[in-house]
């Protein structure tokens, strides 16, 4: 292991789920959760409204900013459907500016405990499963109808149970809401979007399909089923408009299209399986089989095309295209006269076993990005859930990879107090893509924090995260939750440090080195990379994605890789250091020290934090910059109201550079070592210490370098208006570039700041700052 860490103490305060149960900001434009969350809340119609208003993901000349803000109209309908159910018990009392939970001051002690699953005291609960064969097969399903995501017993357990839990009956609502806001809207139509090719599209007719045909079932009303066939006959190729290339409607060339497509309709399939008359259900079946299972297993068997290649990769296609087929075919199996089904189920099990049960590395990190988590273990946990509910096992997905639980630590500690820690590319728009695998993973491998940190998010509110919360969940998910957390594979390397897991507007930063390979080329050249969020505002952001259709965007396993010609991959447009105005080196291991105080948050919503409370990540970047001496080291100081930034550089080239990207308006004194960001009438005072004379702070736009290698012919790179770039030029020789953020808190003294002492990088520790 290339990393060091060093634990805080023998017994870390972090929780570990158990294995399996037995039962922009930047992105530029609106924050990518946010997208999410808005998709699933308030369907997909709002969704993409939003999506091409603030920013087109693939275009080639989008307009983004780095803050996360949603539209104020937006996020107060969401928070609407949280408010409208605050007479039953629920945690949060709101949502603010960013989709996140807002908690209140004043906690209750019987709902703010330790979180557990608690059978005997809860309300009510689903019933207990009843198919339970002795020898599961994947061509072995159950006799009764639905048979994926939620059993016939969930469904008739319902209605009793909604009454009796706040979270039921909010989500129930706000599906129905949803599904009625298809009813008077035409089909979706079929368009490629270059790069995503068909997956907008695709998934926002899965989400409309599981929103309808969830408000038949609940209520009987055939209004809904009968939309659900219209949509299934335009996305077939059978309405009045054309839809797709007539026999591939669903877009082989970009499979997840054709496994997304297949995933809505296999749920079109069974969940409505007894309302549909034979024709109909004849037809809904050979679109599975021709428009999707024959090609999966073309993709498995047929090595001219080249349409199969997502089968040995462990990133997100593996788990989506997997997921789909493997959904489409418990679907139609035992209906299926060609027997297509039963040969796709015995090719896709054993394949995302190897594959897309292997996305997170052995910290829990996922193998892409902290976006592309959604799309993988919303394909995972679909396809392990379905296997489940359908032939009773899920054939080892859940455990093959013995620290698959581990990546809902991931995700929660990646979450940060305005958005993600949202480094490398963030992909197209999600729809039915949310967070809901925390609340199936919560379950599957005995982790209710996982549930009920799901279950808080305004993205919860679809059916499948309906059917996969464990109403027996209670307490406060983050009792007892350590406030640090390392993720110390060589790959990763990332920290995240914070005050407050329930204060929105309390402070958090997050820092990452590891390698700048093997990430399914997602990432970007950014070993040192920081965020820093505080008072309820992003100050240090990612800038995500570039133009996914540029030339040779996803071809980056080499140094000379067109990738890395982009501004937004390339290592100036990264909150780290530059050297002589090069990328760093595609293939180094950094070694990182990593040490925290281990302060944990107690149950209630109102964090006291200890004075001596503090946390650091220092990274050796040498072999990240080909040699020249670079630490890095970031530090929480002053009871973690205060972020020490340090870069300890010996160097002999021409130019070394600090860079940070904001969304902040920066005004710098007259002696260049105070930079005052104000954004959002809060302000950060960024202090530049020790600093000999003639290094100081400057400003620069977020642009390439004049001497960049040129981009491919007819390329552009893309705008990133609202950003400023604040900036440090280091001479040669050996420099301490100490930066000190002082976020300016309500009701704190200007004599309550400290100033560190200089501590050189390779020399701290937690007491070397006292």
């Amino acid at each position: 292991m290339a990393g060091h860490y060093q634990s805080a103490n023998s017994s870390d305060p972090d929780f570990v789920p158990g294995r399996k149960r037995v039962t922009p900001w930047v992105k530029f434009g609106v924050p990518l959760a946010i997208v999410a969350i808005i998709g699933a809340v308030l369907g997909g119609v709002l969704g993409t409204q939003i999506h091409k208003s603030s920013t087109t993901v693939h275009g080639s000349s989008t307009s983004k900013s780095l803050s996360p803000q949603a539209s104020s109209s937006v996020v107060a309908a969401a928070s609407s459907s949280l408010l409208s159910i605050k007479e039953f018990d629920r945690l949060p009392s709101s949502t603010d500016s960013y989709g996140l939970p807002v908690y209140p001051t004043a906690t209750n002690p019987a709902l703010y405990t330790t979180p557990q699953f608690v059978q005997e005291n809860a309300p009510a609960a689903w019933p207990q499963e009843t198919f339970r064969p002795s020898a599961p097969s994947v061509t072995n399903v159950r006799p009764d109808r639905p048979r994926l995501i939620a059993p016939a017993p969930k469904w008739a357990a319902l209605p009793s149970l909604i009454p009796l839990d706040a979270y039921l009956k909010g989500w129930n609502d706000t599906i129905f809401s949803n599904a009625a806001g298809v009813l008077n809207v035409s089909p979706k139509a079929f368009y490629l979007d270059g790069g995503s090719g068909a997956l907008d599209i695709a998934r926002e007719v899965k989400e409309r399909i599981k929103n309808l045909a969830y408000a038949y079932r609940m209520s009987n009303n055939s209004v809904y089923a009968e939309r659900v066939w219209v949509e299934l006959q335009n996305a077939a190729g059978n309405g009045t408009t054309a839809f797709g290339t007539s026999g591939d409607n669903w877009n082989t060339a970009h499979f997840l299209d054709t496994a997304e497509f297949t995933a809505a309709f296999a749920i079109g399939y069974d969940w409505l399986y007894d309302y549909w008359s034979p024709t109909r259900r004849t037809q809904i079946m050979w679109s599975i089989l021709n428009l999707g299972l024959k090609f999966g297993v073309q993709a498995y068997t047929d090595t001219s095309v080249s349409f199969g290649w997502w089968r040995t990769v462990n990133g997100n296609w593996n788990c989506v295209c997997n997921s789909g087929l493997a959904m489409g075919a418990l679907a139609v199996l035992n209906d299926d006269p060609t027997g297509t089904a039963s040969q796709i189920l015995n090719l896709v099990v054993d394949n995302a076993k190897g594959n897309c049960a292997q996305g997170p590395s052995s910290d829990g990190t996922w193998s892409e990005t902290a976006n592309y988590w959604y799309f993988g273990t919303t394909g995972h946990a679909e396809m392990a859930s379905s296997l489940i509910t359908a032939t009773g096992s899920a054939y080892g997905l859940l455990d093959v990879n013995p620290n698959f639980n581990l990546t809902g630590l991931y995700h929660m500690y990646v979450t940060g107090m305005t958005s993600l820690f949202n480094y490398g590319d963030h992909g197209p728009n999600k729809f039915s893509t949310t967070a809901n695998s925390m609340m199936f993973y919560g379950s599957q491998y005995n982790a209710p924090a996982y549930t009920l940190f799901q279950r808080d998010r305004i993205d919860a509110g679809e059916p499948h995260g309906l059917f996969w919360y464990d109403p027996t969940a209670s307490g406060a998910w983050w009792d007892n939750l350590s406030l640090d957390h390392y993720f110390e594979n060589s790959t990763d390397q990332w920290a995240s440090m914070r005050t407050s897991w329930t204060d929105n507007t309390g402070l958090y930063v997050a820092i990452k080195a590891g390698t700048n390979s093997g990430h399914q080329t997602h990432n970007d050249l950014d070993g040192g990379d920081f965020v820093l969020d505080a008072m309820g505002q992003r100050w240090a952001g990612e800038l995500g994605s570039g133009d996914y259709l540029s030339t040779g965007y996803f071809v980056g396993d080499a140094a000379d890789s067109q990738r890395w010609l982009y501004y937004r991959k390339r290592t100036e447009g990264q909150n780290t250091i530059v050297v002589n105005q090069q990328n760093q080196v595609l293939t180094a291991f950094p070694t990182v020290n990593f040490s925290s105080s281990g302060t944990t948050q107690g149950s209630s919503t109102v964090e006291i934090i200890p004075s001596d409370s503090t946390a650091f990540f220092a990274a050796d970047l040498t072999a990240t910059y080909g040699g020249t001496s670079v630490r890095r080291g970031l530090r929480l100081i002053n009871g973690r109201k205060q972020v020490l930034l340090q870069d300890d550089i010996s160097n002999s080239a021409t130019s070394v550079q600090w860079r940070m990207h904001t969304n902040a308006s920066v005004v710098i004194n007259t002696a260049g070592t105070t930079a005052t960001l104000t954004l959002a009438s809060k302000v950060v005072q960024v202090q530049l210490l020790n600093a000999p004379s003639g290094i100081n702070f400057t400003t620069a736009q977020p642009v390439r370098y004049p001497s960049d290698p040129p981009l491919p012919p007819n390329q552009v790179d893309q705008p990133n208006p609202g950003v400023t770039v604040l900036v440090i030029n280091v001479p040669a020789g050996t420099n301490s570039i100490q930066v000190l953020f002082n976020p300016q808190w309500s009701g704190m003294s200007a004599n309550s700041f400290v100033t560190p002492k200089s501590v050189p990088v390779d020399s701290w520790s937690l007491t070397s700052h006292n």
